[in-house]
């Protein structure tokens, strides 16, 4: 019977740590690089300087690969053309260095910019799994869905901006059928008609008291964002809508975006 070295089997057991970290080393990029598909390449800030050039990085962005969409709503390709808003107008920096922070030029709640940015997502509704259908619509286009016998029901109190004054009426909730929750309260705007959604965490009501608003103004509520569909919301006016109320924590009242004295 014939031994085997023990440097051998050393050997192997060297040559199996390197291919692993080979393989590991492999996936790593080549995980880095599919990380890619979105966001990149990056734009740089140095304007007018002659580096001024899209920065990849390494490993460089992917080829574009086409990704089929669900219930056979077509194709996007990744990485695919930007689609992305001007904002020259809408922003300027505080200083003069690249990389200074960015100041709204004018209202910020209005030109979407800063904590009240959005962006342009497809112009089309999230859909369920199963059905495909638009997935977050109001109580009265859902059927066998409601609220819940032990909680309150708000349908017709009045809704308060932040200045204390009447804004409108809560007509509806807004549901979502996937995560099986309310994402939206519809509100009538007092004297216009206007239908407007507020995103349910950013109002708040006591017992049988009215509904208040914390991030917007009765005039603010009244200029908001609506839906092009009277019972549907696209992911780009998701976008909006929360992008609008979510940034007046910053920009509803004058100071708001100030340091405490």
């Amino acid at each position: 019977m014939q031994s085997v070295p023990t440097s051998v089997f050393q050997d192997l057991a060297a040559l199996s740590l390197y291919l692993f970290f080979a393989f590991f080393l492999g996936l790593v990029l080549w995980l880095h690089r599919e990380g890619k598909r979105e966001g990149y390449p990056l734009i740089s800030d140095r304007v007018g300087h002659p580096l001024r050039a899209p920065i990849e990085g390494f490993p460089a962005t992917p080829d574009p690969k086409a990704f089929l969409l669900p219930h056979g709503h077509g194709t996007v390709l990744a990485p695919g053309p930007r689609v992305e808003r001007d904002m020259t107008s809408l922003l300027t920096p505080y200083d003069a260095f690249p990389g200074a922070s960015q100041v709204p030029t004018g209202d910020p709640m209005h030109t979407g910019v800063g904590t009240a940015s959005y962006a342009e997502r497809a112009d089309t509704p999230d859909i369920t799994w199963d059905e495909g259908d638009p997935k977050i619509v109001p109580l009265r286009a859902a059927a066998g869905w409601t609220v819940a016998e032990d909680d309150p029901e708000i349908r017709g109190r009045p809704v308060f901006g932040l200045d204390r004054k009447v804004a409108g009426t809560v007509v509806d909730l807004w549901v979502d059928k996937s995560d099986v929750l309310l994402r939206y309260v519809e509100v009538e705007v007092v004297g216009s008609g206007k239908r407007v959604l507020i995103p349910l965490g950013v109002v708040s009501w006591r017992g049988e008291g009215p509904v208040k608003c914390e991030t917007a103004t009765c005039a603010q509520i009244a200029a908001a964002p609506t839906t092009a569909h009277p019972e549907r919301v696209t992911l780009r006016e998701e976008d909006r809508i929360s992008g609008y109320f979510g940034g007046g924590e910053l920009y509803a009242q004058p100071g708001d975006s100030e340091p405490f004295a």
